[in-house]
């Protein structure tokens, strides 16, 4: 089963089931779930292949849907599922494949489309560090800016780094090799028709006007927001908005 990071204890509303994106991990949604779990408890993953979780050589989107399905089970069963980027395609398909499991999904600032960029270029510079010479984070991170990594990234990259261990908490290999496949969005004729809210950055380009035939195929009571001057990254960036949609939404 996934690493799980639980805050708060249960109460009368479902528990809340955040997946992170590429390259995160549950601590990178702690302040945001330490907030919600005021009014339930809130369940955050380590995705396959990235934290504690276990490694594997596949990392699609239909195996990481059964993961977070495995998870609601364990969680009582159902679940208001919250997933940013690669973790929004895999909540997604949690709730093409696993439609009982999902009471209210958020989709944060991704679409169920193929994207043409790759990330490839991030494992390049994770792979380009002398672990063997890094003694703190910020002596990778230091190492990742001279491979070209901008200074947000370099501090997000490093919260997946064992220091001590010298080693990267994240399976670069298959995640190069499934690189493809995390990019795009599997075929399919199900749909879901319980309430999604695809909630994107204002001004991040991952999810467009043109995306919403696909997005309604799949999710026909979809809802759309954005937060004005968030990035792709909404959920750091303009975090007390990001709740205030999340709380909003999730109790209407």
């Amino acid at each position: 089963m996934l690493n799980m990071i639980i805050h708060g204890t249960p109460t009368d509303l479902p528990p809340l089931l955040i997946a992170h994106g590429l390259y995160g991990s549950a601590r990178n949604w702690s302040v945001i779930a330490k907030r919600i779990s005021d009014t339930r408890q809130v369940v955050a993953v380590d995705m396959r292949n990235h934290g504690d979780s276990p490694w594997s050589d596949s990392h699609s989107y239909p195996d990481m849907a059964d993961d977070l399905a495995e998870v609601v089970t364990h969680i009582g069963g159902v679940a208001d599922v919250v997933g940013h980027s690669m973790g929004g395609k895999a909540s997604m398909m949690l709730a093409l494949r696993h439609p009982d499991a999902v009471r209210r999904l958020v989709v944060a600032d991704i679409a169920p489309v193929n994207y043409t960029h790759s990330q490839i270029s991030f494992i390049e510079a994770m792979r380009g560090v002398d672990l063997s010479t890094v003694t703190r984070r910020s002596e990778a991170e230091a190492q990742l800016a001279d491979l070209g990594v901008e200074r947000a990234l370099q501090s997000f990259f490093t919260q997946s780094l064992d220091v001590t261990q010298k080693c990267w908490k994240l399976n670069l290999d298959t995640l190069a090799a499934e690189m493809p496949n995390i990019m795009a969005f599997p075929e399919t004729d199900r749909h879901w028709d319980g309430p999604v809210l695809f909630l994107s950055g204002g001004a991040s380009d991952y999810v467009q006007h043109e995306h919403r035939g696909a997005i309604r195929a799949l999710f026909p009571h979809a809802r759309f927001a954005k937060l004005p001057g968030a990035g792709h990254w909404l959920h750091a960036e303009k975090p007390r908005e990001f709740e205030a949609s999340l709380r909003a939404f999730l109790v209407a």
